[in-house]
């Protein structure tokens, strides 16, 4: 399967997904709104997405991924397939105790947790009671995704990527599930919402390991042993962990600082911002992600470096030819988007201003998180997992540092800005570090690709500023209108940018057609 097939192939899941998210979101927003039982949902939905990043998405599977592909080998084998197997239930004997105890000890802290996180909010006992409470409901969520992400780890490894791009529906599934159906004020909304968050890691577990067992992969649950290889997943996770935990600290900062010092409203605003800056992030640099990782390994366990290089530029270019657009679209129509998809019931006017304002900004720095996504499993797959902790280190200093100079003027703006800058810092030095350190570099091609996609960014802008012009007076109210012109704009834009691309052959018209067809 091609690098394009493989990604559109966890793209159109995760695209499926992110649908569904929407869907999730605006409910959020009409039952929610921005306010007391929003802010304390998303805090204590943010806390075991911390950790889920730091340990499951982040640490555990940038080590455990490549030393599983490397066993399996380029050329799968009975024998090499018997050697993963039994390193991937040594590793589950591992894993599981310690997950268990950790939830344990979080459930115990969560009032000094959350008081650490929210600084009380200014006193507010009820909120901070609410923010307790949904705390302990979402945080078995991570026990249970974390463990999801061990078999995912597993089929990606060997190219089975379907069912684990698919789990995320399940997720939106049981949340739009709980806001349609249950409460009828928004703090028991808040309820019902974090108790499916947990079950929904339950439903996503149980589906990732029937597709395991389907694709024949087997794990047993021996006692607990230091085999060198798990040895070797230890020394590699440690700095993945403090690498991973930067970025995620990264974003808890912006939590923290806008709970504790700026408007009720403030931490909903940066979350709806975010969502829907997470689309083309989770669409394309997930996968992208995802796809490279085992790939990348097997290529350097059999020493093809000339082809691992050329599969991250591919890579990037695929990046660029889908995040660049996005990243335009969302800087520049973010207030009809989030009027047509939030606006309505509790989610008012103001809150449609002050995140429009977020997402303009958020998507500066969206090639910068897509570009890193495509860069850092350069580092992984050769077990260097020191070197992009030194970047992330930087980043996060670099971030901190604006966050408290730009939160005063611009307030959650501010931090929004703090962080997209932070992140080309990141993809800067990820980029040097790589062509210095083991000599890749960017193709002449992938250069061209890029400014090839910015002239069409560059028309497609055009065309979504003259619909502006023209029709924007149309998302002033909610209804059926507001809802068919913004499917409209983007139609436009969308298709002024593929022509552009087309005649320019800013990526191969046959990478174009597997990537709209998301062929399997």
């Amino acid at each position: 399967m091609s690098l394009g097939k493989r990604i559109s192939t966890v793209g159109g899941f995760t695209l499926l997904s992110r649908v569904f998210g929407f869907i999730r979101d605006t409910l959020m927003a009409r039952y929610l709104g921005a306010g007391m039982a929003s802010d304390a949902f998303f805090i204590a939905f943010k806390l075991p997405n911390f950790f889920r990043r730091l340990f499951a998405e982040g640490a555990f599977s940038v080590g455990f991924v490549p030393l599983y592909s490397r066993l399996l080998g380029k050329e799968l084998t009975p024998e090499s397939k018997a050697a993963a197997d039994a390193f991937a239930g040594q590793v589950l004997s591992w894993l599981l105790p310690i997950l268990l105890i950790f939830l344990a000890i979080m459930e115990a802290a969560m009032v000094p947790v959350m008081l650490g996180l929210s600084g009380g909010f200014e006193g507010d006992a009820e909120k901070l009671n609410l923010t307790v409470e949904l705390g302990r409901y979402t945080f078995p969520y991570l026990v249970l995704i974390s463990l999801m992400t061990f078999f995912t780890g597993m089929l990606n490894a060997v190219d089975r990527f379907s069912a684990a791009a698919f789990a995320p529906v399940i997720l939106n599934l049981c949340m739009i599930t709980a806001l349609v159906g249950f409460g009828e004020t928004e703090v028991e909304k808040a309820r019902y919402l974090a108790g499916a968050v947990s079950l929904s890691g339950l439903a996503q577990l149980m589906w990732v390991f029937v597709a395991a067992r389907r694709a024949g992969l087997n794990v047993s649950l021996p006692r607990p042993k230091l085999s060198p290889e798990v040895r070797e997943l230890f020394r590699v996770i440690g700095p993945a962990a403090l690498g991973a935990g930067i970025v995620q600290i990264n974003l808890l900062i912006d939590v923290l600082l806008a709970a504790r010092f700026l408007p009720e409203g403030s931490v909903s605003w940066l979350f709806y911002a975010d969502r829907l800056n997470q689309l083309p992030l989770g669409v394309i640099g997930v996968a992208v992600g995802t796809v490279l990782l085992p790939g990348i390994s097997r290529l350097l366990a059999g020493g093809d470096e000339s082809g691992a290089t050329r599969q991250q530029n591919r890579a990037i270019e695929i990046s660029l030819f889908l995040t660049l657009p996005s990243a335009v679209a969302l800087a520049l129509i973010a207030s009809p988007i989030i009027a047509t998809l939030f606006e309505r019931n509790a989610f008012t006017e103001t809150d449609t201003a002050a995140t429009a304002a977020a997402l303009v900004v958020y998507a500066l720095g969206l090639p910068a998180y897509v570009i890193a996504k495509a860069l850092t499993p350069g580092y992984f797959a050769r077990k260097d997992t020191k070197t992009p902790v030194r970047f992330a280190t930087i980043s996060l200093v670099i971030n901190t540092g604006l966050n408290l100079v730009l939160i005063w003027d611009f307030a959650h703006v501010g931090l929004a800005l703090a962080t997209a800058i932070a992140a080309w810092v990141n993809v800067i030095m990820l980029y040097v570090g790589l062509r210095g350190r083991y000599g890749f570099t960017l193709a002449r091609r992938t250069w061209v690709s890029a400014l090839k996609c910015l002239l069409a960014c560059g028309v497609m802008a055009a065309t979504l500023l003259a619909y502006t012009h023209f029709y924007g007076v149309k998302f002033d109210a909610d209804g059926s209108a507001r809802i068919l012109h913004l499917v409209l704009m983007i139609a436009a834009g969308g298709i002024s940018y593929l022509i552009v691309a087309v005649l320019t052959r800013a990526i191969d018209t046959d990478e174009i057609g597997t990537i709209l067809r998301g062929k399997r």
